[in-house]
């Protein structure tokens, strides 16, 4: 929670699966319209996932500005995963590929796939069409499920092949066949795509950005998210999520930011785990910071009240703050711990959060900011119509532009551990601060960037009018 008591420079911050259902041909009497009845939930499975692959064809444009081709070339498929997963050859091992020469745009990529057993194969053919089963089999092995597969004995590879209309005897060897089975019961490869696994058949854009999808997911790359916020398990996951986090300790870090908070350098700051980072696509994405649990739970339920929907991630979030000694002694809780200064003040560090949210559309993001300010934002001491707990300030902020939104600056300093900690700034203050955690740690890995406010904080970093 903020305190108002001053006007600080600087505050604290921040697969898709669906089955096809099978119908029963609509008998003559009912003509054309029942046909179309029954063919509904396939059509609908089909829009289902065209939308799963679009999101996975943006993830890979905002994250690593990969773009695939229509058809595309085992090249492309090749550098996609090899770039998505943040692969690089080892330069003290030369790869020589019998058809890829070394200053070909696909060479590093090709060398890092087969130097981690991705690729087996020296020839590359990186020119040539990607077929659906060779980038299945790419798949596979980028996943690291090439031990389940090789588990299959041959009935049981008979029977997962078999909805894909394909049988062991297509193939060259079992183990190829194994690992089409093994993709196919692990979800590499949705239900619909299950026709494209054709021999012989070229692979579509649709299959090789699911492929990707799926092999950053086992991977634990891609996005991060405790549920949906149209889900009917979404508070109970919020609920667990919040009362499962603790304050967060980073002893490296706080020497840094306390002394910082104690020289009045800045006025608070947070502590963060990166282990809990949404991943989310940018220019869809806000994050939310509060400390109530029951304003979080409210919160959701004024987004689903005004049909937006979007994706949740819980990240826990430890907030710290100067308590003076003249608000009193403090009494520790569960929730706020305090440490002693020399001057008798205190550093309060209390248990806050930041919910990510990322939504399922531009303009869903952009409705977000009229309805807090509607809903979640106090103007008065007997401000009615609010939702529980919500603050004079709330603070929530995109990495993107947005209209309406002020930028400011987050200074991060980061260890060799998951934590981080991060003050918030007015963009001109920020040279000074980072300066000043120079010179109280001359190591300090510290970065900067500016992003996107909400006025009523950008408003409270300034003074003016910070109610």
């Amino acid at each position: 929670m903020f305190k108002t008591i001053s006007v600080p420079n600087t505050l604290l911050g921040a697969a898709l699966s669906v089955s096809l259902l099978l119908t029963v041909p609509a008998p003559a009497a009912f003509g054309a319209e029942a046909q179309a009845e029954a063919s509904a939930p396939i059509q609908a499975a089909l829009v289902q996932t065209q939308q799963a692959s679009s999101e996975y064809g943006i993830f890979l444009k905002e994250k690593f500005n990969v773009t695939l081709s229509e058809t595309p070339t085992r090249g492309e498929f090749i550098d996609a995963i090899a770039r998505s997963l943040s692969y690089a050859p080892d330069n003290q091992t030369t790869v020589a590929f019998s058809d890829l020469s070394a200053t070909s745009p696909y060479y590093a990529s090709a060398a890092a796939l087969y130097q981690r057993g991705i690729l087996t194969s020296t020839s590359v053919s990186a020119d040539q069409p990607l077929s659906a089963l060779q980038a299945v089999f790419i798949a596979v092995k980028a996943a690291g499920v090439t031990e389940l597969a090789y588990s299959y004995p041959q009935p049981k590879v008979s029977q997962s092949l078999a909805p894909l209309a394909l049988d062991v005897s297509d193939f060259v060897s079992l183990s190829a066949a194994q690992e089409i089975a093994a993709a196919k019961d692990a979800g590499l490869v949705d239900p619909e795509l299950y026709g494209d696994l054709k021999l012989g058949a070229n692979a579509s854009k649709q299959l090789a950005e699911q492929l990707i999808g799926h092999v950053l997911e086992a991977q634990g790359q891609y996005k991060h998210y405790i549920g949906q916020s149209s889900d009917a398990t979404i508070y109970a996951k919020l609920t667990d999520a919040y009362n499962t986090s603790d304050i967060i300790e980073a002893p490296e870090l706080e020497n840094i930011v306390n002394a910082a908070l104690e020289q009045g350098l800045v006025t608070g700051y947070n502590l963060k785990d990166s282990r809990f980072n949404s991943n989310f696509v940018d220019s869809l994405s806000l994050t939310y910071g509060h400390s109530d649990l029951k304003h979080a739970i409210q919160l959701i339920g004024l987004l689903r009240s005004e049909g937006i929907e979007a994706k949740v991630q819980f990240e826990p979030k430890t907030s710290a703050f100067v308590h003076l000694i003249e608000w009193g002694q403090p009494t520790p809780s569960s929730t706020t711990h305090y440490k002693k200064l020399a001057n008798g003040n205190y550093i309060a560090l209390a248990k806050e959060y930041d919910i990510a949210f990322e939504f399922a559309s531009a303009a869903d993001k952009a409705k977000f900011q009229p309805v807090v300010l509607q809903y979640a934002k106090k103007n008065s001491e007997d401000t009615t119509g609010l939702i529980a707990g919500s603050w004079w300030q709330p603070l929530y902020y995109s990495l993107t532009e947005l209209n309406d939104y002020d930028v400011i600056t987050n200074n991060k300093i980061t260890a060799d551990g998951p934590y981080y900690a991060q003050s918030f700034s007015l963009s001109d203050k920020s040279d000074g601060i980072v300066a000043g955690f120079r010179q109280i740690d001359p190591n300090v890995r510290v970065s900067t960037y500016k992003f996107w406010v909400d006025r009523p904080f950008h408003n409270y970093l300034t003074g003016d009018d910070f109610k």
